[in-house]
């Protein structure tokens, strides 16, 4: 998205510091700054202004500030992140006129991101398609996708993450949703919520927000999820395995590399996916997608096909080689308990000799010592081998982050790994290089 430097002070109610300039796109990160982005330093473990001077070296063309300017075009304002999401708002206006109905918003405990992505693919068949980078999903990631949007944009696909109440609520008054995306609710987050009971409270902001207009998409297996239909005026559409959704998997089978091959009934016909992504529950999330681009009116076939050739975003179940031939599924992006089922259900589901489950902590679960007890269990009951990576919460003997590594070294061709933890494990780097 392009502007100027005046446009921005004006948006988000700042002081514009030197010459006005113009800007395109904007972020957060002074090690990626693209030439003409606007830079917002985010104080958070460390103080983005520290790398203002970075981002002017690597060609940022203006910066927002809330401490004293370092010269060239600056805009002061009292706080980075809310002038961010004031500046996400301003952008997400400018975009309204080319998105019409196009505004979907995805949250979930689980399934997120890949949803996102493979909504994205079926939304590219027809329409000028911008998503959220990677898990871009909080209060700085969220208008930064925004503002990141092409001009032309016709479809703005927005995962949105929470850790409390009123998260969702806040983003959603950036990004006015249209179409809300409920993926799941399960136990994640919350130490930070109090139960599963306020897990679904917090995801409901998004069905909450919509507008009358407006089109909910909701899981039909699950119940809590299912619950949210009650709180709001918008159209609803179903997804799932029952057979009262409205998006229906009706047959699926697993492959030799854990990928799923499903038939899908809907109102909008019969389409068939093959899924080059690991994992059932990748299909589930398949569905999802179609039902979105059902309700938009996009040709499902051709949607069901542009789902079944998308990937995702690195580190969601994605398929990775040892030297010795080993297949390693790379999951370590984040986890729950729900979504390290999953996981380890498509690691049983290969064929290989011996299954090892590299399993780091799953962070921020009230009951973590009997959440994390219950996946070891399952685990056993899947005949998987499971690695506590620096955790002992699990039940067994830990090792370190260096030992996990030599283990996972010394798979022969005919095993199969899965490394899974929570984001703030680190264990995305076991896959380094691999």
């Amino acid at each position: 998205m392009r502007f100027m430097a005046a446009d921005v002070a004006r948006a988000v109610v700042g002081e514009l510091v030197g010459s006005n300039a113009h800007l395109s796109g904007v972020s957060f990160d002074s090690r990626t700054i693209l030439p003409g982005q606007l830079f917002v330093p985010i104080v958070d473990q460390r103080d983005g202004h520290d790398f203002i001077a970075d981002a002017l070296r690597r060609g940022a063309g203006a910066y927002l500030t809330s401490r004293e300017p370092q010269g060239r075009t600056a805009i002061r304002v009292t706080e980075t992140v809310a002038a961010l999401l004031a500046l996400g708002a301003w952008g997400r206006a400018r975009l309204d006129h080319n998105l019409g109905l196009r505004v979907i918003g995805i949250t979930g405990s689980v399934g997120k991101t890949s949803t996102k992505d493979l909504i994205a693919s079926a939304l590219n068949v027809a329409f000028k398609t911008h998503a959220n980078e990677r898990s871009f999903n909080n209060d700085f990631g969220l208008p930064t996708t925004i503002l990141n949007a092409p001009d032309e944009t016709q479809a703005l696909v927005l995962e949105m993450g929470m850790r409390g109440f009123g998260e969702i609520s806040k983003l959603c008054a950036v990004a006015h949703p249209q179409i809300g995306v409920v993926t799941a609710v399960a136990k994640a987050h919350t130490q930070r919520v109090g139960s599963i009971d306020g897990v679904a409270k917090a995801k409901r902001e998004l069905i909450d927000a919509l507008p009358k207009a407006g089109i909910a998409i909701l899981n039909r297996d699950d119940e809590r999820v299912w619950e949210m239909r009650k709180s709001t005026d918008a159209t609803v559409f179903s997804f799932g395995t029952s057979e009262n959704a409205d998006v229906r998997m009706t047959k699926c089978t697993i492959d030799d590399r854990g990928c799923a091959k499903a038939s899908v009934a809907s109102p909008w016909g019969q389409v068939e996916l093959k899924m080059q992504v690991a994992g059932r529950h990748m299909a589930h999330n398949a569905l999802a997608a179609l039902c979105v681009a059902g309700a938009l009116g996009i040709d499902l076939g051709s949607a069901a096909a542009a789902v079944s050739a998308s990937k995702i975003s690195e580190s969601r179940m994605q398929m990775r080689s040892l030297q010795s031939g080993a297949t390693v599924i790379d999951d370590s992006y984040n986890a729950n308990p729900a979504s390290m089922r999953a996981a380890l259900e498509t690691l049983a589901s290969f064929s290989a000799k011996r299954k090892v489950a590299f399993c780091g902590l799953m962070a921020e679960l009230a009951d973590s010592a009997s959440e994390h007890c219950s996946i070891r269990e399952y685990a056993t009951e899947l005949g998987i081998e499971l690695v506590a990576v620096n955790t002992d919460l699990y039940g067994v003997d830990a090792v370190s982050f260096d030992q996990a590594r030599d283990q996972l070294k010394k798979l022969s061709r005919d095993d199969a790994a899965l490394v899974k933890g929570s984001k703030v494990t680190g264990l995305v780097r076991l896959c380094e290089g691999l």
